[in-house]
């Protein structure tokens, strides 16, 4: 038997996991405070609606389950291949799961609905430092509000979470895919390529302009366009410029708009900026997108975006949405590495009990210390030099002990 976890998952320890416990329970507390509720949805999803969500890459990251009894024998003795085979997989984000509740439910739900999503979910990539292949998204998501407001207070909301469990130094990132669009398709790029175009245009910082050059030839767009967008991206872009380019006007109008807003509640204690080449890999995203940097951290430790169309493939009508996710796995890394301690925490106290005190005395006493400590009830050891350094090393200060009849904490 094999007692490490799977790659790219892991066991975490108590002391860890309570770091974790409290860290969303700030943040649950800071969304519940915003009129936000919460709900649950299973971890696995019907093949037929992963496939038709948009997921972009990570559609070629699901853990797919395998048919079961007959159906799975079937499956076998006919032409087995990859699709032919399964029928669910585990869920790679909490929107796919949001969208079809949504359309299950919408009925009994508030319009417009402001939900809460904290669970896990999985994709099937290469373990490394910041990814996993389970982790746990904290999602917002705003169903039915088209207005640009929404985007404003997920903003604000998302904010207050990240400062409220102790960040302060980090951008949130906007951009608008329909900009982004709109200006490479007046450029030449032809409708049908713009997704392949935005993919490369986003890794910008990563590549420069010389790699989205070299890139976009291998992918054999027309040299035209690929010369009008190497030379724009070699000077500075900035909104201005964009709009410039960008033959609607009402789209840039609302980008300034949730930007200034987001500023001015902002107040200075973090900052919003506009990111040209800000795309998000999911295919769903309609409109406006959001990533959260931090210094010291290559990636991005949130994202969203406006994902309009999602709930119309179930419902066969739109229903404008839009979401924000914090990624609780690297913000929690960043916390832990840079020695994060939960503030205001009371001191832990080990009673060490012995069959000299009746039991029910024992536990009558713990209650009385957890007015001042936090009190963990354990039976004495013979050894007690290394019992002692074990729960010191778990972050006991305090130890009570019965002797000559009186309790004596030291």
């Amino acid at each position: 038997m094999k007692v490490n976890a799977l790659k790219g998952m892991r066991d975490i320890l108590p002391k860890e996991q309570k770091i974790r416990d409290y860290i969303q329970g700030k943040i649950l507390e800071t969304y519940r405070a915003s009129g936000f509720e919460r709900i649950s949805t299973p971890i696995l999803e019907d093949s037929e609606n992963i496939d038709k969500s948009d997921g972009g890459d990570n559609l070629n990251l699901v853990f797919k389950v395998l048919k079961r009894g007959e159906k799975l024998d079937a499956a076998l003795s006919s032409q087995p291949d990859e699709k032919n085979l399964s029928d669910m997989g585990l869920r790679y984000d909490l929107t796919l799961p949001l969208s079809r509740f949504y359309a299950a439910n919408r009925t009994s739900l508030q319009s417009p609905f402001k939900v809460i999503q904290t669970d896990r979910v999985y994709r099937a990539e290469r373990p490394q430092k910041g990814r996993l292949r389970e982790f746990v998204q904290c999602d917002i998501d705003i169903l039915g509000d088209s207005s640009v407001n929404a985007e404003v207070e997920l903003i604000d909301v998302t904010a207050r979470a990240m400062m409220n469990i102790g960040f302060s130094d980090f951008t949130i990132n906007v951009n608008d895919r329909r900009i982004l669009r709109n200006m490479l398709e007046n450029m030449g790029f032809a409708k049908e390529s713009l997704d392949s175009v935005c993919i490369t245009f986003d890794k910008l910082d990563k590549i420069g302009s010389s790699g989205i050059e070299t890139e976009l030839k291998e992918k054999a767009f027309p040299e035209s366009a690929i010369k009008n967008l190497v030379d724009f991206v070699s000077s500075e872009i900035t909104l201005d410029s964009v709009a410039a380019r960008c033959s609607d006007a009402a789209i840039t109008d609302d980008l300034r708009y949730v930007i200034s807003m987001s500023e001015k509640v902002s107040g200075g204690k973090y900052k919003v900026a506009y990111c040209p080449n800000l795309v998000r890999g999911q295919g769903y995203y309609t409109g406006m997108v959001f990533e959260i940097a931090c210094p010291g951290f290559s990636g991005a430790v949130g994202g969203g975006g406006r994902y309009d169309h999602m709930i119309g493939k179930f419902l066969g009508e739109e229903v404008p949405a839009v979401g924000f996710s914090i990624g609780f796995e690297r913000i929690t890394a960043i916390l832990l590495d840079n020695g994060f301690k939960i503030p205001s925490e009371k001191e832990k106290c080990a009673l060490i009990y012995d069959d000299a005190v009746s039991f029910d005395e024992v536990l009558s006493f713990a209650a009385e210390l957890r007015e001042k400590y936090t009190v963990s009830v354990i039976k004495k050891a013979k050894k007690m030099g290394p019992q002692f350094a074990m729960l010191e090393s778990q972050g006991y200060t305090k130890f009570a002990q019965f002797k000559e009849g009186n309790w004596i904490i030291k």
